[in-house]
């Protein structure tokens, strides 16, 4: 590279800085904090596994294995990709880690996953997300705490106008059913589908369902439905879930063409998505679904696993953040402001004292007093302790209220405590 050109960020990927780190931030912790009611376990997931875990996992035939992952031949000749998802890497660790003797074993993570596609508003090529799992239960009140734990998380996310779009799959008879109709239906006017609904309807005519081109659109809405082909133990399991989302009073619902783009789901498929007209729907624009997943009874003998029954769901982190408004840091409750050498030795010690006392501390490093009082004032501060060297001689510290601009002197000794005491309204400020 010529000297004096500076590199740029590769395409699909971003330098997340100021409101929207906050956001991300604050997406994070909400999951991290809600996660932690529901008991879900912290896993940390390798970035890269072999190829085999995903093409195996995801199926040959989805746009992600065929089109989107980032493969690349190691030194030592192995084929291995960037983690696009992460249920696959999931479900390798519960096999090869023995992780059974914990089912069913409820998992969350996050963290960055790589696929190659056309970087728009809301989706990138890095892109984060939130995972949650849970594995080796068959019964329908998994589906039913997952999904709980997704509205509450949103909830507390303060989004609002999402709602719960809800389908089922089927078990594997029923889901083989369906599949050979719509083969059925889809084949008699192939000619008119879109090429890439051409392409699937051999290997995979469930995708066609999902798609957005318009010359597949106006075949879908008489498309064979689910319903037609249920057996009773599907048609039983997806009843226990509507009703299991009733009494925890999650609103949803039912979204007959819905379907999940990846081949080893079974029984419920779900989608979070705004609604139309809503202040969420006009910030994603298209990319409207925030959260997405479903029972994936197949995964794990596809990876050589016996049969285990599992559930799970992800979503963006980025989208999540565009939605969450502005998020700002925390106010600091206290400014130093040292005047001189020994004033700065004596600040550090003292914010040292307010931070492990869980305090928010600025402590500016430069600027004369008139500018950092300034700045404690923009930062929203709420008091201001002035040290100089006449402070220091007398062993006391002026304390100055923001608010009002009242100034009183405190005994430096003791000031956290004082502090923390006025902050509660344990004392008074002025006494």
């Amino acid at each position: 590279m010529a000297k004096g050109n500076t590199p740029k960020a590769i395409r699909g990927t971003q330098d997340i800085f100021g409101p929207d780190a906050e956001a991300f931030a604050f997406v994070v912790e909400t999951f991290e904090r809600v996660r932690k009611l529901y008991r879900f376990r912290r896993v940390e997931m390798p970035v890269f596994e072999k190829t085999e875990v995903f093409s195996r996992a995801i199926g040959e035939t989805t746009d992600v294995v065929s089109k989107e992952m980032y493969s690349f031949e190691d030194r030592g000749g192995e084929s291995l990709t960037l983690r696009p998802e992460f249920t696959a890497g999931i479900a390798r660790a519960y096999i090869s880690n023995g992780w059974q003797q914990h089912a069913p074993l409820k998992v969350a993570t996050h963290g960055a996953l790589f696929r190659y596609e056309r970087p728009q508003k809301g989706r990138y090529r890095q892109f984060h997300q939130i995972d949650a799992e849970i594995i080796g239960a068959a019964e329908p009140q998994a589906d039913v705490e997952l999904l709980a734990m997704a509205d509450q998380m949103i909830r507390e996310l303060g989004i609002e106008g999402v709602t719960l779009h809800l389908n089922t799959l089927g078990d594997g008879d029923s889901r083989e059913a369906w599949r050979a109709a719509l083969v059925d239906y889809f084949g008699a006017v192939k000619g008119e589908l879109s090429e890439d609904s051409q392409e699937r309807l051999e290997k995979n005519p469930l995708r066609i369902l999902d798609s957005k081109d318009p010359r597949d659109r106006k075949f879908v809405a008489d498309a064979p439905k689910i319903d037609a082909f249920l057996s009773d133990g599907a048609k039983a399991f997806f009843d226990a879930v509507t009703s299991g989302l009733d009494a925890a009073g999650v609103k949803w619902t039912r979204a007959e063409s819905l379907v999940r783009g990846l081949d080893y789901y079974r029984h419920t498929a779900f989608e979070f998505i705004p609604d139309e007209g809503s202040a969420a729907a006009n910030a994603l624009g298209s990319q409207s679904t925030i959260l997405g997943g479903g029972r994936y009874d197949g995964l794990m003998e596809s990876l050589g696993g016996a049969p285990t029954p599992a559930v799970g769901w992800a979503a963006g982190i980025e989208r999540l953040a565009m939605l969450v408004g502005e998020v700002s840091q925390r106010q600091p409750e206290v400014a130093i402001i040292p005047l001189g050498e020994a004033a700065e030795h004596r600040a550090t010690e003292l914010a040292a004292e307010f931070r492990n006392a869980q305090l928010v501390v600025d402590l500016g490093f430069r600027g004369n007093m008139k500018k950092r009082m300034q700045r404690a004032n923009a930062d929203g501060a709420r008091f201001a302790i002035i040290l100089g060297d006449d402070e220091l001689a007398k062993g006391r510290a002026a304390v100055k209220e923001l608010s009002s601009g009242e100034q009183v002197e405190w005994q430096l000794d003791g000031v956290t405590q004082r502090l923390l005491s006025v902050l509660t309204g344990e004392a008074s400020f002025r006494g």
